[in-house]
């Protein structure tokens, strides 16, 4: 059994998905979409310092994983979240990783299993 964190992917590396905040989730017929509020760490390439009264840095991106034979929702949860400032999010990406042949990715806003052996891309927006 192979099993990798999200950080063992290039374009995952570097960010902090547990803080970071989903913002929508868009499912196609082969791939799964999380625009997120990303949080970058020191050693991102496009790291800033935090804005005044944040925490972390913060960047709008995407998270995309395509070529997906198999989309399986395990629980689906449609609850929003407003923060202090009144955004309102669908929570964070708590955990997710790569076991032998899927995507195991789980949140606040449910949990899913991608089959693919494409690997995540993150595009900044």
């Amino acid at each position: 059994m192979t099993v990798q964190n999200y950080s063992d992917f290039a374009d995952l590396a570097h960010v902090y998905l547990e803080d970071s905040f989903v913002l929508d989730i868009t499912e196609n017929a082969d791939s799964v979409s999380f625009s997120i509020e990303a949080v970058l760490t020191r050693q991102h390439p496009y790291y800033h310092t935090a804005t005044p009264g944040e925490q972390y840095c913060y960047v709008d991106a995407d998270l995309v994983i395509d070529g997906a034979t198999e989309i399986r929702w395990i629980e689906r949860i449609n609850r929003a979240y407003t923060d202090a400032s009144g955004e309102t999010d669908l929570g964070n990406i708590d955990s997710m990783v790569y076991n032998n042949d899927h995507y195991e990715i789980a949140g606040d806003w449910g949990q899913v299993h991608i089959y693919t052996t494409h690997t995540p891309h993150l595009t900044l927006k």
